[in-house]
């Protein structure tokens, strides 16, 4: 059943229907109840009102001899009630009409049902001392049992009109009542693709209010993710012209030309320029990678110095040393995260910071531990960023005034959504000291971070000294 309409039709109506019938049941049940207590109460009084005529001398005396009962003139109580007048000694003196010429009770006083040619009976009985006769009045449990159910049946025949009524009533407010869904499909179906605007939550009922509040959060995301992918398209379309425009040149200059310096010099550019492609094909790569990660597993124990120093060893040669000096301590940082977007991160801090450096300079990794964060850090030595820059150049093809030739603008977003989905963050600020750029990754305790001490002689020792490792290969930036 895929109608909600339909659905909560059958579930109104059958309810409804139940609650009738359960009130009708106990309806029934109070009214036996009642009818039972005033018929008995009947009985009492119309014993005690024949005893009262007894004691009148309407009826012979029970000595006098007669050989048949009197047949008694009750006109209020003859169609419903029949009494019989017995003497002590066991003899009938009286009866109704009605009543059977069989002792309607054997109980000398009170309430009693006795079953006589079929018929039973519920009676009362008193005695008369006074007048040594005893009285029984009684009616049959038909007649009862019959008023019961004339009210059980005025009860039910409405309910034929009333279930279909109320029926149509159910069905009208439900149709009024999903009115405004069917007006957001109406809406929504009469949308093409590219609309993604907001659903007006106006006139929307409450219950309806959470639907609304998340497909509009949902549109939001979608749209979020199109301009994404319209940003990305626009920028690698316009960033790939350049490089590749100058590989066609730089080739044609190498196949022209036949002076051996001229053709080493355009090989050289063309090796500069796969180098510039190849990092910005792989940064959009991994910036839409990170757009369509959900829940990213976060399992893996990193050692921090151990993934920088690969990521040292796999930088590609160049023309002029950098310099990496790596803080002994990373060694023994682990995280709990997931491993490859840690490294992620790692690699295009490490790039980001070498690719502003100067030749000959020093990038500075570093790791300090407190009670709730354990803070990496990595320095570099080249013109640093513009405080008013700080706060954008974590966006995506933000590019700022001291931009590199080979840079793209999306080395630190990659960083900053690598760390967020690890739950840790990115922090960025100008050295102090000197010119350069500090950039810091604070892990909180509660991510998972630990430090491992090294335990025997000589691993202290070896562990005591900075690690300088050099860096071989990064084109100008």
């Amino acid at each position: 059943m895929s109608s909600l309409r339909t659905r909560l039709f059958i579930i109104l109506v059958a309810a409804t229907s139940l609650i009738w019938l359960f009130a009708i049941g106990w309806i029934s049940i109070g009214t036996k109840h009642e009818v039972e207590n005033v018929l008995d109460k009947r009985l009492e009084e119309a014993a005690r009102m024949v005893s009262s005529l007894v004691t009148s001398n309407n009826v012979a005396s029970p000595s006098e001899d007669s050989d048949s009962p009197h047949i008694l003139a009750v006109p209020n109580y003859e169609r419903q009630l029949d009494c019989q007048i017995w003497s002590l000694d066991g003899r009938l003196v009286a009866r109704t009409r009605g009543a059977p010429s069989t002792s309607l009770s054997d109980s000398k006083a009170g309430f009693s049902e006795r079953l006589i040619d079929g018929v039973t009976w519920r009676v009362f009985t008193t005695e008369v001392p006074g007048k040594g006769i005893r009285v029984l009045v009684g009616d049959r449990l038909r007649i009862r049992e019959q008023l019961v159910a004339d009210v059980i049946k005025g009860l039910l025949a409405p309910t034929v009109l009333i279930i279909p009524l109320l029926g149509f009533l159910i069905w009208a407010s439900l149709n009024r009542g999903l009115r405004p869904l069917r007006s957001m499909a109406f809406e929504l179906q009469g949308r093409n693709a590219d609309d993604m605007s907001p659903i007006e939550p106006g006139g929307v009922p409450t219950e309806i209010r959470p639907v609304v509040t998340s497909l509009n959060g949902l549109f939001s995301k979608v749209e979020s993710a199109r301009q994404r992918e319209r940003e990305i398209t626009a920028f690698a379309a316009h960033e790939l012209r350049t490089p590749l425009a100058g590989l066609r040149t730089q080739a044609q200059i190498a196949i022209a030309t036949t002076d051996s310096t001229a053709r080493d010099t355009a090989l050289g550019q063309i090796l500069v320029a796969v180098d510039r492609t190849t990092r910005l094909v792989r940064q959009l790569l991994s910036i839409a990678k990170l757009d369509a990660s959900d829940n990213v597993r976060r399992d893996g124990h990193v050692n921090v110095g151990a993934a920088v120093e690969e990521i040292v060893d796999m930088q590609p040669i160049r023309d002029h040393r950098i310099h990496v000096v790596v803080d002994p301590a990373l060694a023994e940082t682990f995280f709990t995260a997931n491993h490859e977007l840690l490294v992620l991160a790692l690699r295009n801090l490490q790039e980001n910071a070498v690719h502003h450096m100067p030749s000959g300079g020093t990038v500075r990794w570093h790791v300090k531990h407190d009670i709730q964060n354990t803070i990496v850090s990595v320095e570099d030595e080249g013109p640093g960023i513009p405080e008013e820059e700080l706060p954008l150049v974590t966006g995506r093809f933000f590019r700022g005034r001291h931009k590199s030739a080979s840079g793209s603008g999306l080395g630190l977003a990659i960083v900053e959504l690598s760390l967020r989905a690890n739950g840790a963050s990115l922090n960025l600020s100008n050295r102090t000291d000197r010119s350069g750029l500090r950039a810091e990754i604070i892990w909180p305790a509660s991510s998972g971070s630990f430090q491992s001490v090294p335990t025997s002689a000589s691993e202290r020792e070896r562990h005591g000294d900075i690690q300088l490792l050099p860096l071989r290969g990064f084109g100008a930036h």
